[in-house]
């Protein structure tokens, strides 16, 4: 970095391109040509401050012990094809025949139970009495697919000559290779080598156990097929409650982790019953088919009439009583030679199978065939398969009645796992039992620490304690609040006073210390464009306000009509913050507007606008230990990936880097858009072929100087979310580099140094008190016992849990070069919990986890993933869009607020 400090220009968008994520992460690599090398730091000691409490965790001891110490599995791998050598692509049908072969040679194999993953990997305790077999699995299942005379088709498919009942039984002769590739020693576990093999494999035998039992299994979780569990959430999908299980290395050796998981199904049952709620209809007429037709398609219904099981393909071009198919009859001799003739659906199931379909003769039919050969299904005779999942995202209405319904409180998911453990009877697995593993009934006993509430600091110099994890401004005002001498209320929603919420706003913020002038226009949304698209009128309300404001506006406050999803949220957002350059409040108010809504919404507006909501009392003060005397530079990196369902849909880089060095409570976002899936972000550094650099970590360099009196930031504390501990290397080996490559290129020669911290939050460990029913005190902290084996991490809970369980945050410190003690690093990320200006409770994560999952949340919604699918390529992969670079006016502002 130079002492002068160029003015940041706005790239010029590049065209959309298309890399894998695998060229991507290969690039990274190759372009370091020198890279600094770091290693994972092991555990430099353990906490001491803050009050000892006892703690349970969900980890259940297990006892190892192995008849022979020199106990192996044995790894071997399967590919099952066809007689004809073809291969088998159902993936579904591979369970069937591995456990059809042990059924039929078992002892070939020696008798040798064997844990199998569904795929291309079996594992057996010892060897099996030869390294390669070569079996033949007679297979017998039933039907399912369509008999000739159950359902109609086409080209004379139905003669009643070929009729079988619905107990028919096909034989299909599979071929099933089993060769033996590796040794994985059990002793592993016992001496807590935490990237053994032999993890994966007892994690292997849990998904079997429930495989076999007829489970939905997802990742590590597992769900029966049991009604009690399940519960509508509305719009046709239901959540189903199961398990997740996994063993866990630790300090005190093996564990088992077992906790209660949901997933979404589609709502079993009839399929009309299913579209009407889930297009939220009243009549089957109403249904849109074309809407229907993309929810339905791959998914499985069982015909009533028969029982026969069929995947959906469409839907007929006519209703049920016009269309038409080809039906070959019986000639007077019974032979099939007869004669070909039409017949409606309607008329088929009336005449030959004694059905007489009362509700669906004028709806279209399933289209349970091929694209060339369809087959028809009457849809009142259809009914969905269980446990299908549902990969969309949930509505706001769904998401909070799944949180209404699945909240459980402490106690009472204790007793759930106590007695899941006991009754699943995991000792009597043939596999645990072989290598002596048992495990334990009873949850692990921890100590744990509540650490001390960091005190904040408020307007006219007022201390702030908080209490359990909340604070309040109720008789406090701002530390720095704004002034808005002229800004705009623009109304897309027909229901709400804009006068009124105006002048309650007014009010409240003179009572935060915040003097709001009165608006300068308000504007309501011409009513006959409510049903325009949202592009339209986003353009047509700035339109309006284009022709009534004398100058630019300190901010536009915008009335939604949807709190959540609302489809006008992201193209007002990148007309603001991208094309205009002006600070943006959206709001959508409840019927009853409290002086708690006015205060949250002031909070958020004075933060975007420069404004201070509170400070640490020990930031205030500036002396905030190892960094009060270094510039240092804290930055939350996140990456989101889609949560459509969809593997074609970009990702999302975020970075949020602090400013204004000594606070840690200011920070600016920069966020872009990368391939699909990719974790590692890839745009850190980005040098371009004039010799700049356009990455991420330049331009937040470049406004710490710019905020920080000229001072350069020579430590960084990075925290990272989202990455699995298998990604960890790849954070020290490509992201701290491409930051270190971004640094250098400003001009500096040294490497600064570095703090790296993971915070995961997708994990399955819960903390629950020992001797009370509520849950952990916010500031939560275990470091022993239940902690990596050799690894520096640690849970935290900083947040107040009301609803449910509390979960706790599991950092990891994978580098540790500044130098904090244990007790000095957790303090720290215990007070960036309370750093928040958005909100006035402690977040369950660091701040700047938070802001960079939120920047990236309002950025991605710039662009709509359903429109860019047009333009996708021959794979159906999207071209990965440019996002539009922020406008200089707001490009540092807190606009994630």
């Amino acid at each position: 970095m130079t002492d002068k400090v160029p003015e940041i220009e706005e790239a010029a968008e590049p065209p959309a391109s298309r890399q894998s994520s695998a060229d991507v992460l290969h690039n990274l690599e190759t372009e370091q040509m020198a890279p600094t090398k770091y290693s994972i730091i092991s555990r430099n000691g353990i906490g001491t401050t803050g009050k000892r409490i006892p703690l349970l965790v969900n980890l259940f001891k297990v006892d190892v012990n192995a008849p022979n110490p020199d106990t192996m599995f044995f790894q071997y791998s399967v590919t099952i094809t066809f007689e004809d050598k073809r291969a088998v692509e159902s993936k579904g049908i591979w369970r069937k025949v591995i456990h059809r072969l042990y059924q039929m040679y078992s002892s070939e194999l020696g008798g040798k139970r064997f844990a199998y993953d569904g795929g291309r990997a079996l594992y057996t305790v010892g060897p099996l009495p030869l390294n390669k077999y070569e079996f033949k699995v007679l297979l017998e299942e039933s039907f399912t697919k369509c008999s000739s005379a159950e359902s109609p088709g086409v080209n004379g498919s139905l003669c009643e000559k070929t009729k079988r009942s619905k107990h028919s039984f096909q034989s299909k002769t599979f071929i099933v290779e089993i060769s033996f590739v590796a040794k994985i020693p059990l002793q592993s576990i016992a001496l807590k080598e935490v990237e053994s093999d032999a993890l994966r494999v007892l994690d292997i035998v849990m998904r079997q156990r429930a495989a076999n039992c007829g489970c939905l299994l997802v990742r590590q979780s597992f769900f029966h097929d049991d009604s009690r569990n399940f519960t509508d959430i509305g719009a046709g999908v239901t959540a189903v409650s199961g398990f997740h299980s996994s063993f866990r290395p630790t300090q005190r050796g093996l564990s088992f982790n077992m906790d209660v998981s949901t997933t979404m199904i589609i709502k079993p049952g009839p399929v009309v019953d299913f579209l009407l709620a889930n297009q939220q209809v009243r009549e089957p007429r109403y249904i849109d088919w074309a809407k229907a037709k993309k929810m339905l398609k791959n998914l499985r219904v069982q015909a009533t009439h028969s029982n026969q099981k069929f995947k959906i393909y469409g839907f007929s071009e006519k209703p049920c009583i016009q269309q038409l198919f080809s039906m070959k009859v019986k000639n007077d001799n019974g032979n099939n030679e007869g004669q070909t003739v039409d017949i409606t659906v309607y008329e088929y199931f009336a005449k030959h199978r004694g059905i007489e379909l009362t509700s669906s003769a004028y709806l279209p039919c399933l289209d349970v065939g091929k694209p060339n050969r369809p087959i028809y299904l009457p849809l009142e005779l259809c009914a969905l398969v269980s446990l299908q999942r549902y990969t969309k995202v949930l509505s706001p209405m769904q998401r909070a009645s799944l949180v209404e319904k699945s909240r459980q409180k402490p106690q009472d998911r204790i007793k759930i796992l106590k007695n899941a453990v006991g009754n699943y009877c995991y000792d009597d697995d043939p596999v645990l039992a072989a290598c002596g593993i048992s495990i334990e009934k009873q949850l692990t006993l921890v100590e744990g620490r509540v650490l001390e509430t960091p005190k904040l600091k408020v307007g006219k110099n007022d201390d702030c304690f908080p209490n359990s994890g909340r604070w309040d401004f109720n008789k406090k005002t701002l530390l720095q609040p704004s002034h808005i001498d002229f800004w705009a209320v623009v109304n897309f929603s027909a229901r709400c006073d804009t006068s009124y919420i105006s002048r309650e706003l007014i009010r409240c913020g003179m009572s935060k210390g915040i003097n709001i002038e009165r608006p300068y226009t308000l504007i309501e949304e011409e009513p006959q464009l409510r049903k325009s698209n949202p592009v339209t009128r986003v353009e047509r309300m700035f339109d309006l306000l284009a022709s009534k404001l004398t100058r630019e506006p300190n901010l536009i406050l915008c009335v939604l009509p949807e709190r959540k999803n609302c489809d006008i949220y992201g193209p007002w957002k990148k007309k603001c913050l991208s094309e205009i350059g002006v600070v943006t409040q959206c709001i959508s108010p409840p019927l009853k507007i409290t002086d708690q809504y006015l205060t949250n919404v002031l909070l958020k507006i004075n933060s975007k606008l420069g404004g201070i909501n509170s400070l640490l009392a020990i930031e205030h003060s500036g002396h905030l230990p190892l960094i009060k005397d270094t510039p240092t530079m804290i930055l939350g990196m996140d990456v989101s990936h889609s949560s459509l369902g969809r593997s074609d849909i970009p990702s999302i880089a975020a970075v949020v880097g602090s400013r204004h060095w000594p606070l840690i409570s200011r920070y600016r976002a920069t966020v872009r858009m990368q391939a699909s899936k990719l974790e590692m972000i890839d745009a850190l550094f980005k040098p371009l072929e004039n010799g700049s650099d356009d990455g991420i970590i330049r331009e937040l360099l470049l406004d710490f100087y710019q905020s920080s009196n000229g001072r350069k930031p020579t430590q960084f504390i990075v925290f990272r979310d989202g990455v699995s501990e298998s990604q960890f290397k790849q954070v020290l080996d490509i992201e701290i580099n491409q930051i270190i490559k971004a640094y250098q290129h400003l001009g500096e020669t040294n490497v600064p140094k570095f703090t790296v911290i993971v915070a995961q939050k997708n994990h399955h460990v819960k903390l629950f008190l020992a001797n009370g029913p509520e849950n952990v005190s916010p500031g939560t902290v275990v470091d022993t016992t239940i902690t990596h084996p050799r690894n520096y991490d640690f849970y935290m809970c900083a947040h107040a849990g009301m609803i449910g369980t509390s979960k706790p945050v599991h950092y990891h410190v994978l580098l540790d070069e500044i130098g904090f003690s244990a007790d000095g690093l957790q303090d720290l990320i215990y007070s960036l919990s309370y750093v928040n200006q958005r909100s006035t409770i402690a977040t369950s994560v660091v701040a700047p986890v938070s802001y960079a999952h939120h920047a990236a949340a309002q950025m991605g919604q710039f662009f709509n993933f359903d429109d860019l699918s047009e333009t996708s390529d021959s794979e159906g992969n999207i071209p990965i869009p440019e996002l539009p670079r922020l406008h200089k006016n707001v490009r540092s502002s807190m606009f994630f607020c």
